[in-house]
């Protein structure tokens, strides 16, 4: 009985121990994420890892490549110093608000629209980029413009608004949403759909890379992407954006630009340029 006892007390103590600990943390609401980054001198991206020229894991050596990888470098530098480091997570468009809701990145890079219903959620910096978006056939389609893909199935991706904005255009097409980019465009090509949709600079990268597909028609929606932040984290935010316009006025931002959408046919890198 009395091992017992003592049996008991051992594990009421661990017990207690255990929830005294996990009171000292601060919940996530209450931490300062800019202290915090300049601590460890890392920014913790949430990227896209299945869009050329935007975020792209390399298979030759397993690198993250792409004009958001090179954005959150520079703007991690401007704001840490020369010698801090942009790590990188992987998300899908449905798997970013969570993972930073949750606290497994710092901000999200990757291809995010701000929108008044994501604002509900989290907090987004000003605008990096100004997409439009468009639609991806097979070359010789009778597709020509949004408006032909009523009675028509067009793909999209989950958690992107894509399909809710083709749907203002073509409100009989159906619709086939999928995990990820990689997916929609494998069945576009396996005949599952007529058009893939989704932001002009997204399908830029796919033409590229499968000549036998194009962009159709002018983009008909305006997409400002934003660095999506958590909510309660004013002076995070402000710190990118600060970061962000003194890339813009020393040239960075327009070299990058340059880099990655220069060569593109069909897309018009100036148009995205910007100046001071």
């Amino acid at each position: 009985m009395k091992r017992l006892k003592y049996l008991t007390l051992i594990i009421t103590s661990l017990f207690l121990v255990l929830t005294l600990v996990g009171c000292g943390a601060k919940p996530l609401s209450e931490q300062n994420v800019l202290e915090n980054v300049k601590k460890d001198k890392t920014i913790t991206w949430g990227v896209k890892a299945d869009t050329k020229l935007i975020g792209l894991i390399d298979v030759k050596d397993g690198q993250e490549k792409g004009f958001e990888i090179d954005l959150a470098k520079a703007i991690t530098k401007k704001m840490l110093g020369k010698n801090a480091k942009a790590k990188f997570v992987t998300v899908t468009s449905q798997s970013r608000i969570p993972l930073l809701k949750n606290g497994n990145i710092d901000a999200i890079i990757a291809t995010m629209t701000i929108t008044p219903e994501r604002k509900k959620t989290i907090d987004f910096t000003q605008s990096y980029f100004d997409a439009g978006q468009s639609i991806l056939v097979k070359k010789g389609s009778s597709i020509k413009k949004v408006q032909d893909l009523n009675d028509k199935t067009i793909i999209g991706v989950v958690g992107s608004n894509s399909v809710e904005n083709v749907k203002k255009y073509a409100p009989n097409a159906q619709v086939l949403q999928l995990p990820d980019y990689a997916q929609a465009l494998t069945a576009l090509k396996s005949g599952q759909g007529d058009a893939l949709t989704t932001d002009n600079v997204i399908l830029a990268g796919m033409a590229v890379n499968n000549p036998g597909y194009v962009l159709q028609g002018k983009a008909f929606t305006t997409e400002p992407y934003g660095i999506g932040v958590n909510k309660g984290q004013k002076d995070f935010r402000k710190s990118i954006n600060k970061a962000l316009d003194e890339l813009v006025k020393d040239g960075t931002y327009n070299k990058l630009i340059k880099k990655w959408f220069g060569d593109v046919p069909g897309f018009n890198y100036k148009e995205v340029l910007r100046h001071d």
